[in-house]
């Protein structure tokens, strides 16, 4: 799908307040609202904007602690990192999946109340699966997010 000029001036207000109307939308991209409306959707229906999300202040809702497990799996198989990957999402206390290259083969983000709550996450979650060969835990200091994403298409479809 082309993304033109008009479309990343749009995604660049979306990120920087996502509630913009679509009035305001059309006003900062010198659109109708009529059209801003039709261009979103079709940003959508494409898959260029895949949903909108809510930040929530982590202490006000019980989380204590927050770390980054670092885990290492005996195998590598297609079936094996999908099947990971699906359980570590399926757990509640997981925000965030990455799957890495090098010795560590996944980094999974989590929140937790305190200390005890992540060692029995850890210990009942990560230990007693059988493709898990290790585990590391780092404890996040902060966590930050950054507002928006880069974009780098052209309208031209270069990059």
């Amino acid at each position: 799908m082309a993304v033109d000029r008009t479309d990343v001036a749009l995604l660049e207000l979306l990120q920087d307040d996502p509630r913009c109307t679509v009035k305001e939308l059309a006003r900062g991209v010198g659109l109708s609202s009529s059209a801003t409306h039709a261009r979103l959707q079709r940003l959508q229906a494409d898959g260029v904007i895949t949903g909108t999300r809510l930040d929530l202040d982590p202490r006000s809702i019980g989380v204590g602690l927050q770390a980054i497990l670092q885990v290492q799996l005996h195998r590598h198989a297609r079936q094996v990192l999908e099947d990971f990957r699906a359980h570590a999402l399926s757990l509640r206390e997981v925000i965030a999946v990455t799957h890495l290259t090098g010795p560590i083969d996944f980094a999974v983000h989590v929140a937790v109340r305190d200390p005890d709550h992540l060692r029995e996450m850890a210990m009942e979650a990560f230990t007693t699966r059988a493709e898990v060969a290790r585990i590391e835990t780092a404890i996040v200091y902060e966590h930050v997010r950054a507002r928006t994403w880069p974009i780098y298409v052209l309208e031209d479809g270069r990059s």
